[in-house]
């Protein structure tokens, strides 16, 4: 008797796969089966074709087939002023040049901003990526149309904003987010209090409530100079860490960006407290804020994801570059060359920037009944041959331009490098336009 073939829509077959499952199952010629949203399953290439019949058939080429990369911590819009104020201390960054353009944003420049964002990230394989910056429905808006897959949230301090003025208006605002845009199927919305130095304890406990009223996840910028803890601790008598500790607002909903200066005491906090941490090192090098101890947190259990902040400290979006320069950093650092292993990082730009979301469910790794987010790789190219190991060579020697075609929720975005539902030349010429004004 034959064996009944199932119909799905799309088969993504010949090459490696990677499922970052949590056995790291690594399959040589393998495929992954996806129908409508959703991976419906994992196998080698010979399994599948038996099994299912396609309706679109990927052609991986001898590649790498994966999960699509996370960017844990970005401020998509930022791409507007990439270039724009560079070589410069984070505080005199931050407050002589980035808060002023800010003061002059508005929704279309967000807009357009995030789209190119979206652009540059699809085509280096990012298909999931957390947001913090101003006018953030328009963020939203932008994600959605383009297919990405975004945590977004309205970034809340003490000083008016330009967008919603008072800060009250900033927690109404992000109340209003999360319910326009509950149980989207790529939208997710967080709350997010800039940092400890311009929010009060009122404002974060505020923040705190709605997110637990809400049930969503919190975001904030932490531990991320010297100086900054200088001035928490001559604020408050306490680290940034034991500040937010002391104030009930560290949880293990909290995803915290950057903690480049931690004491061991505060390392102890976001263990117990099962903090989140978003390591952003080629942003934190740049504005030269220090090296976050990552790998002691590693040891001590905190996830740990990777991202590479905004295109105004970076200044570019490759999540394989952010890969490359986090285990060379900590190497370095530790002057120890077992330190940061490949496999380690990669899992922090998949599923363990996955789990630092609160997405390790949905996206993150290639298994059955997750939503089919995918990118394939393409490895012959001279300086991708040999490939003795996978993990190396993602880490090592990939880049972004090597990803040859994304898809996010079963929806192809890029094809051959080719991108299936935008128009990128026009993106291109609005951004042109935008940075002529800003000039």
């Amino acid at each position: 008797m034959l064996s009944q073939v199932e119909s799905i829509d799309i088969v993504v077959k010949n090459g490696w796969v990677l499922t970052m499952d949590p056995q790291d199952t690594l399959i040589e010629r393998g495929a992954v089966a996806v129908s409508a949203d959703r991976i419906v399953d994992v196998d080698t290439e010979d399994a599948l074709t038996a099994s299912y019949q396609a309706a679109q058939t990927i052609d991986a080429r001898g590649g790498i087939i994966m999960p699509g990369l996370v960017n844990a911590h970005t401020h998509a819009a930022m791409t507007c002023f990439r270039g724009l104020a560079d070589d410069l201390p984070l505080m005199t960054w931050l407050n002589d040049y980035i808060f002023p353009a800010e003061a002059k944003l508005t929704p279309d420049i967000v807009y357009q901003g995030t789209r190119l964002a979206c652009s540059e990230m699809i085509l280096s394989g990012t298909t999931t990526f957390c947001d913090m910056y101003l006018f953030e429905e328009a963020v939203a808006r932008a994600a959605k149309e383009v297919g990405i897959r975004a945590v977004v949230g309205e970034v809340i301090y003490d000083f008016p904003s330009p967008n919603y003025g008072p800060v009250e208006e900033g927690l109404k605002y992000t109340e209003d987010l999360i319910q326009k845009w509950r149980d989207d199927s790529l939208i997710t919305i967080a709350v997010e209090p800039h940092s400890p130095y311009v929010c009060s304890p009122e404002l974060l406990q505020k923040a705190r409530a709605i997110a637990e009223r809400n049930g969503v996840p919190m975001v904030i910028h932490l531990a991320e100079t010297e100086r900054e803890v200088a001035e928490i601790r001559k604020k408050y008598g306490r680290t940034p860490v034991t500040h937010l500790a002391d104030i009930g607002f560290l949880s293990s909903s909290l995803i915290a960006d950057h903690c480049v200066v931690l004491s061991e005491e505060d390392m102890t906090l976001m263990t117990d407290y099962d903090v989140k941490v978003a390591h952003n090192p080629e942003s934190n090098m740049k504005l030269a804020s220090g090296i976050a101890p990552i790998p002691e947190l590693l040891k001590r259990g905190v996830t740990v994801g990777i991202g590479t902040d905004g295109c105004a400290s970076n200044n570019n979006l490759d999540m394989f570059q952010e890969m490359d320069s986090a285990a060379k950093l900590h190497k370095v650092h530790a002057l120890d060359p077992t330190v940061m292993d490949a496999r380690t990082v990669v899992r922090m730009a998949t599923i363990d920037g996955a789990r630092v979301l609160g997405l390790d469910d949905t996206t993150g790794s290639l298994e059955a009944g997750k939503k089919a987010d995918i990118i394939t790789i393409d490895i012959t190219r001279p300086h991708l041959i040999p490939m003795y190991n996978v993990y190396s060579h993602l880490v090592y020697a990939v880049t972004g331009s090597d990803v040859v075609t994304a898809f996010v929720n079963g929806r192809v975005l890029m094809e051959q490098r080719a991108f299936t539902a935008l128009d990128v030349d026009e993106v291109i010429a609005s951004v042109n336009r935008i940075a002529h004004d800003i000039a």
